[in-house]
């Protein structure tokens, strides 16, 4: 027997390896009829093991199902007696299937019906069971399962199903569009358990009933009390089972995801909305109590917004009070959302009724000390409180454009919007402001919306802005004008090119950067840097208030602050309190204020005599591009042919060029420095979304790099957000933003700034002085000398090897000097400046002050680094040599 086993093996390999292989295993279609469907299948089988055969391949399939009596049971003959269909991939037995589908839509008379289809689709169903995902959609064509008598398909689904084949049971009912005749918790319970969550999509994917269904099921597993062992149990011997990611946390997330992708009413998953208040909550009281920076006012509409009516939020409301405050705030907050007394805490309802009076008088006591405050130490607004006009109809509107549109007019505006907390997406303005000489419009536009969509007049507000901004005879002036224009255009579609058609726009913010750029003396508009001696207060020094933005701004030229504690408002509810109201109308008619002052006397801030070039020389006007011009990504206009599909934006220097990195990105901060390039740099304990209030506030750009760009970019106008690649070294990325934004820097730009705190003011001090500060220094302590000691200490420095340009062409507020600066206090290695600055001399090796070359060293007039000419600087320009221009280059 076992020689007639390997004759016949023989046999077989001999065959397959004859030249004329061809001829000897393809029988003629005729010699298959009537026969047994596994001859074909070894035929099949032997062309299957040889790659360059698959032409021969598909043609034998073709002529086998020819010859065969009834193609389709011959089908499931094979695949019943072959097991290579089972695995993943592209197997013979899929390839045969999916050949015999294409052939029966060549052939559509050998399709079945009646009792023979009924047990064709018997026997397929079997092996549905157990074939991958490939077959199935072949199958189910080929046997017409779709037709099939759906309660035998629902109890195969079934029997699948307490067989423990959960996968493949949900798989079936999807492609056989069972779901709505199944118990979708039931179904869905196992895979969820087994972490499947995508198939669990797919299999409501199409059914909104079901979609809610399963949604209102997750949620009542989030449900306080909920035990999810008690579904876990019922699954302990599941195969795959992963408990550790069946959890709330999991649950939650999925919750979300499913209301967002399928847009289901939140209101179906009270549980999980509840807990995700419940968080939000918590991180208020956060940010109030612990972290202290939101206002009382604005934490109340945040929490009032969250609570809402809901009495389980409110019950946990009572009890963070209890934990962060005490009980008569607890009891006051009760009081307010009129919790039943069977709610309350012990010893909560004790203290409303004692209370109710002394709230009374300590408000009102502390109202009235709030109020003196703020009118000693801030900004107030000059104009009565009967000419700020709250406008929430068309008629009231007709009024305000009457008087705005006016040839020759000047008028101050500012929006107002929602603070988003970190949310992504662009703002929706709930306030426009307009001023004017001697009253304020405050344009409240969610009811102005309304009314528009409601009464037919969708597009008539929007026009009259367009013609506001497009209109150059009226003079718009703004503080970071770009910002709120991108958000307008957020809020009202129609006015999404108003930043394009904007003509007569005065921007502010860039007074600010200049003002912030010049030398001046705040508190006596010196023209230059006064010398201060310790001693000297720091108001006589010129103490700058800790103000940011346009409140900074207000501060230097009206002489007080902004009071900015409104600006975290919950500016959509309705009615505004009186605080927002007048808060709103300052924001916009301060503009007016401070514009007025800066005409008549520009050249006591720092500007030129010509205001307007001095204010609208960097508008963010933009004119009208012709058809040869296109934007850079940067934002600004370039020209090129026709055929161009790029360009780069005019050229700049880096004076012109302010930017904020981002925390990983410290290293490309201090090469922009070191080129001259005005750099803020993130803390490494800094969130990244600060980088978006510094560029909003200071007209920056920002540099990220990965995940953080994504938000970061929508949160500040088109072309101001650059994500540079974070796998290359600082030196790599600054070239890239340099040629990007088309900088270019010269040999004055290089240390121009000081790179330890972005000052570009120095003071120019001769070897001679030099060398006699650091023997006054050394002598000081050898003597013992405390006081200088105790200077020279507070401020460690690290005195740099660099080149420094010449005072009088980079820094016009300095001037050189030969002999000593009047008013210098010599004390040890100390020079103190303005502010208390101390010039950092200790440093200086030795051997630096004996260099002949050496005549000049530079001191920076806010940190007091030293600096001297070295081989730095030479190593720098080798560096970034391509983008270097030369004196005749910038001519050109």
């Amino acid at each position: 027997m076992a020689t007639r086993v390997i004759y016949v093996k023989y046999a077989l390999w001999w065959q397959w390896n004859s030249p004329d292989i061809t001829r000897q295993i393809t029988p003629s279609p005729s010699s298959f009829r009537g026969q047994d469907p596994l001859l074909l299948l070894k035929t099949l089988q032997l062309l299957w093991t040889k790659k360059e055969m698959k032409k021969q391949l598909k043609e034998e399939i073709r002529r086998g199902f020819a010859g065969l009596e009834d193609p389709l049971a011959g089908l499931l003959d094979m695949l019943e007696s072959s097991s290579d269909w089972k695995g993943k991939g592209h197997s013979l037995g899929y390839y045969i299937t999916t050949e015999l589908q294409l052939w029966i839509k060549e052939h559509p008379a050998v399709q079945q019906s009646g009792i023979k289809l009924k047990n064709l689709q018997a026997r397929v169903l079997r092996i549905l069971a157990q074939c991958p995902a490939n077959l199935l959609d072949p199958l189910i064509s080929i046997y017409q399962l779709h037709t099939a008598d759906r309660n035998y398909l629902l109890g195969h689904v079934s029997h699948l199903y307490h067989k423990g084949d959960y996968k493949e049971a949900a798989i079936l009912s999807i492609k056989l569009k069972l779901q709505p005749d199944q118990d979708v918790e039931k179904m869905c319970t196992p895979l969820l358990l087994q972490d499947k969550t995508n198939l669990v999509e797919d299999y409501v994917g199409e059914y909104p009933e079901l979609q809610s269904k399963l949604l209102q099921i997750l949620d009542t597993w989030c449900e306080p009390g909920f035990n999810i062992r008690d579904i876990t149990r019922q699954y302990q011997g599941l195969s795959r089972y992963k408990p550790d990611k069946f959890n709330r946390r999991m649950l939650s997330k999925l919750v979300f995801r499913l209301l967002d992708r399928f847009n289901v009413d939140p209101g179906l998953c009270p549980n999980v909305i509840n807990q995700r208040h419940l968080r939000t909550l918590n991180y208020l009281f956060y940010k109030r109590f612990v972290e202290k920076t939101m206002t009382q006012e604005n934490w109340t509409d945040h929490v009032q917004s969250t609570v809402g009516e809901n009495r389980w939020l409110q019950g946990h409301l009572i009890q963070l009070l209890i934990s962060y405050c005490d009980l008569k705030t607890a009891a006051r907050w009760a009081q307010h959302c009129n919790l039943p007394k069977e709610m309350l805490p012990y010893g909560v309802a004790d203290e409303l009724q004692k209370l109710q009076i002394q709230e009374r008088v300590e408000e009102a006591t502390k109202a009235d000390n709030y109020e003196e405050s703020k009118k000693k130490d801030h900004y107030q607004l000059p104009i009565p409180r009967a000419n700020i006009h709250f406008l929430q109809t068309w008629e009231e509107t007709l009024q305000c454009w009457e008087k705005v549109l006016q040839p020759g007019q000047v008028v101050g505006i500012d929006m107002e919007w929602r603070p988003s907390f970190g949310m992504v997406g662009k703002p929706r303005v709930s306030l426009l402001q307009i001023a004017l000489n001697d009253e304020v419009f405050l344009l409240d536009l969610p009811r102005l919306l309304e009314h528009a969509e409601t009464e037919g007049g969708k597009e008539k507000l929007p026009h009259f802005i367009q013609m506001l901004y497009s209109d150059a005879a009226i003079t718009k002036l703004g503080y970071g004008m770009s910002g709120d224009l991108s958000s307008l255009a957020a809020t009202w579609p129609a006015l999404k090119d108003t930043d394009k058609q904007a003509q007569g726009v005065v921007d502010l913010l860039t007074v600010d950067k200049q003002l912030q750029k010049s030398s001046i003396d705040w508190k006596k508009g010196a023209q230059k840097v006064d010398v201060l001696c310790p001693e000297q207060s720091n108001e006589d020094r010129g103490f700058r208030q800790p103000e940011k933005g346009l409140s900074l701004l207000v501060q230097h030229v009206l002489g007080k602050p902004l009071d900015k504690t409104e600006q975290l408002s919950n500016w959509e509810k309705r009615p505004l309190r009186e605080e927002q109201i007048l808060y709103a109308a300052s924001d916009a008619y301060c503009l007016l204020e401070i514009y007025e002052k800066l005409c008549k006397d520009p050249a006591s801030f720092g500007l030129s005599s010509d205001l307007t070039a001095s204010l609208v020389g960097k508008s963010r006007a933009k004119k009208q591009l012709n058809k040869q011009e296109v934007l850079s990504p940067s934002g600004q206009q370039c020209k090129g042919s026709k055929k161009e599909t790029s360009c780069r934006p005019a050229p700049i220097s880096p004076k012109e060029f302010s930017v904020v990195c981002d925390n990983m990105l410290q290293g490309l901060g201090r090469y922009l420095r070191c080129l001259g390039v005005d750099v803020q740099m993130l803390e490494n304990e800094d969130d990244h979304r600060k980088a978006a209030e510094i560029a909003r506030q200071e007209g920056r750009v920002i540099l990220t790099s990965g995940l953080p760009y994504q938000t970061l970019q929508s949160q500040v106008a088109e072309g101001r957000c650059f994500s540079v690649n974070c796998s290359e070294k600082a030196k790599e990325q600054a070239l890239q933003v340099l040629k990007h934004f088309n900088v270019q820097v010269s040999l004055a730009d290089i240390f121009s700034r000081c790179q330890v705190c972005n000052c570009d003011k120095y003071l120019k001090v001769s070897r001679e002085r030099m060398r006699q500060l650091v023997e006054g220094s050394r002598q000081a302590l050898g003597d013992g000398n405390a006081g200088c000691l105790a200077r020279s200490k507070e401020k460690p420095s690290q005195s740099c090897d660099a080149t420094m340009p010449a005072c009088n062409a980079a820094q016009p507020g300095y001037t050189l000097h030969s002999e000593w600066p009047e008013g210098l206090d010599q004390c040890g290695a100390s020079m103190v400046l303005a502010g208390g600055t101390v010039l950092q001399v200790a440093a200086i090796p030795p051997g630096v002050l004996d260099k002949p070359e050496l005549t000049d060293f530079y001191c920076c007039t806010r940190c007091g680094k030293v600096f001297w000419e070295g081989s730095h600087f030479g190593r720098v320009v080798s560096q970034f040599q391509d983008v270097l221009v030369t004196a005749g280059d910038e001519h050109l």
